[in-house]
């Protein structure tokens, strides 16, 4: 027994104990949980902040130091910033070295392994994918923190689960409950850590006990986190005011345009994700040449570093010009993809309010020049754009709403925040079915939303099941023929092929028994006058599930397998028999590698 599990049993025993002895429920106990997951959520966050800060320090601080140069003029020496992220990137290649399965999959990842494969996460990630994160963003990577703190503390409610050996759904609860306390601690906003848990994280599923646990541990972190570093949110945004209700109708063409903005902005990133993947050169010597071209944007553009929350307080202050706002909706959607194509952990979310809020900004100073005398404050659409962008990219409404309440304090903001976010997020959905989160899982055949089962059926192919070795009968077998036939074997259906051994029609022992008993007609009629030439076919390279779909619409046992060049040529037949199997048996093997 090594020394974590030593630990963990050592911890385990006396709260067992003190469960039993006090007759505690499970739902009392998971509460009594989710405040332990709570507090630990928030000392992560603190742990992880400081990180970053330090990070930022020696590599940011250091280098205006020794080169003499500040970020906030412009000189040559400031070309030495080029170097921040590629040391960034030259410190993360050991992790990928040493920790690879730690940093590889991010967020999605994350996603699939709770809801699909029963929220077991491992402890060793809590320190890797957490210091590679703080690393990223320290060394000016354009990322965010929420997604790695959002995982750190699902890895702490997954640890607390397992050593108390929960079932999947409680241990799933506990996930959610980390994931929650970690949003809550960043923002200091413990609503919007309550909707990311269940948006986002349980994909909307509700259930009264695992709500109470995430509401108790989203609090609890907020108060660790106002303890450590004060009653301040992350973001200090102005107070928002309502120039006039006409003005709803500009938050409407807001939304439209947040919509298609962040549309083209998963397209850009995953497709910036994959001309890196699809590069022959070393996979360790990825983050040195992303972090080049970061360093490189960051030299034109110092506003792309890091999760850029200082800068999008002074844009939310209406403090910055048009054209380069609009700039930098390209310009930070562009470095964003390449910070994490090229290998550099980190998440997405602060990157997609800084989008928002860039949007939003460039938007409200053309409304103040295209009507000068309505009154109209850029910084208020600046803010609205940020929950939006938020919204349409991660599909999580109720998040971004909740989030940007609590940042401003203000219920003024409910109504054009609830108006774009919703407008934007239709736009997003009706050009992208997937969000940022889940394209990754999609293109692997993972729908979270079908549960653990589909999904199964979904990674099974019809080619790697079907029997190829198929029985078939000519169309012109007489009656009298298919009666013998049918008594030395134990199918059931089978396909009829003709002269030139194309699929023509299948037929069924049913379909035999309405005419067995006409002898007279037993050596007159064919097979083919009596079979189905209707006939429902799948492909080899189509999934079990599509193919189940297929059956239980015909409520057939079995269907034809053909080419899907030549539709006619027969290469194999399927049942359910086989469907069922082949499902119980990846069932088991995925049990197997989750335990």
């Amino acid at each position: 027994m090594n020394f974590k599990s030593q630990f963990f049993e050592r911890l385990r025993q006396p709260l067992g104990a003190l469960q039993r002895s006090f007759r505690i429920s499970e739902n009392t106990f998971l509460i009594i949980l989710a405040v332990v997951i709570g507090v630990l959520g928030g000392l992560g966050n603190y742990a992880f902040r400081k990180t970053i800060e330090f990070v930022h320090w020696g590599i940011f601080e250091q280098s205006e130091h020794l080169f003499g140069y500040s970020m906030d003029e412009w000189s040559w020496a400031r070309l030495a910033v080029v170097l921040c992220p590629v040391v960034g990137g030259l410190l993360v290649i050991p992790l990928w070295y040493w920790f690879g399965k730690d940093l590889k999959g991010g967020f999605s990842a994350f996603l699939e392994k709770v809801n699909l494969r029963g929220a077991k996460l491992q402890l060793r990630p809590i320190f890797t994918r957490g210091f590679g994160s703080a690393i990223t963003i320290g060394a000016g990577g354009s990322a965010g923190q929420e997604g790695p703190i959002a995982m750190i503390g699902g890895a702490i409610g997954s640890q607390f689960g397992q050593l108390f050996k929960m079932s999947g759904d409680r241990l799933k609860v506990l996930v959610a409950c980390g994931a929650a306390a970690g949003v809550a601690a960043t923002f200091n906003a413990p609503i919007a850590g309550v909707f990311f848990a269940q948006e986002i994280v349980l994909l909307a599923s509700f259930e009264l006990a695992s709500f109470t646990s995430i509401v108790i541990a989203s609090g609890m972190a907020t108060v660790v986190s106002r303890a450590l570093l004060g009653n301040i949110p992350e973001l200090h945004a102005p107070s928002y005011v309502v120039g006039s209700y006409w003005e709803l109708l500009l938050y409407v063409l807001l939304g439209l345009l947040i919509g298609i903005l962040a549309t083209l902005f998963i397209d850009t990133h995953f497709r910036i994700k994959d001309r890196f993947a699809a590069l022959k050169i070393p996979k360790l010597a990825k983050p040195l040449l992303g972090g080049l071209l970061v360093g490189l944007i960051g030299f034109g553009f110092p506003q792309v570093f890091g999760n850029g929350y200082e800068f999008m307080e002074s844009v939310l202050l209406g403090n910055q010009t048009w054209y380069l706002l609009a700039a930098l909706v390209l310009i930070k959607a562009v470095a964003t993809s390449i910070t994490l194509g090229s290998g550099m952990p980190g998440g997405l979310f602060a990157p997609c309010l800084y989008l928002g809020a860039v949007s939003g900004g460039a938007f409200g100073h053309l409304a103040v020049k295209i009507f000068p005398q309505a009154h109209i404050a850029p910084g208020a659409y600046a803010l609205v754009g940020m929950g939006a962008f938020l919204s349409a990219a991660t599909h999580a409404p109720m998040t971004s709403i909740f989030l940007l309440f609590e940042i401003t304090d203000s219920y003024e903001v409910i109504v054009p925040i609830m108006l774009t976010c919703v407008i934007g997020t239709s736009i997003a959905r009706h050009f992208k079915k997937d969000s940022l989160e889940t394209v990754e899982l999609s293109r692997a055949g993972i729908d979270l939303e079908a549960g653990k089962e589909r999904n199964i059926m979904k990674s099974l192919l019809v080619g790697d099941v079907m029997v190829r070795d198929v029985e078939t009968i000519p169309e012109h077998m007489t009656l009298g023929q298919f009666a013998r036939f049918i008594e030395q074997t134990h199918h059931t259906n089978f396909p009829l092929v003709n002269a030139q051994g194309e699929l023509s029609g299948i037929i069924s022992v049913q379909d035999f028994m309405g005419v067995v008993f006409e002898h007279d007609l037993m050596d007159l009629v064919v097979v083919k006058e009596l079979a189905t030439t209707d006939v429902i076919t799948v492909h080899a390279d189509e999934d079990l599930d599509q193919t189940m779909r297929k059956i239980g619409y015909r409520n057939i046992e079995q269907v034809p397998v053909v080419d899907r060049v030549q539709q006619s040529k027969l290469v194999g037949i399927i049942s359910r028999r086989d469907i069922v199997a082949a499902y119980n048996r990846a069932l088991m093997t995925r049990t197997l590698e989750d335990n």
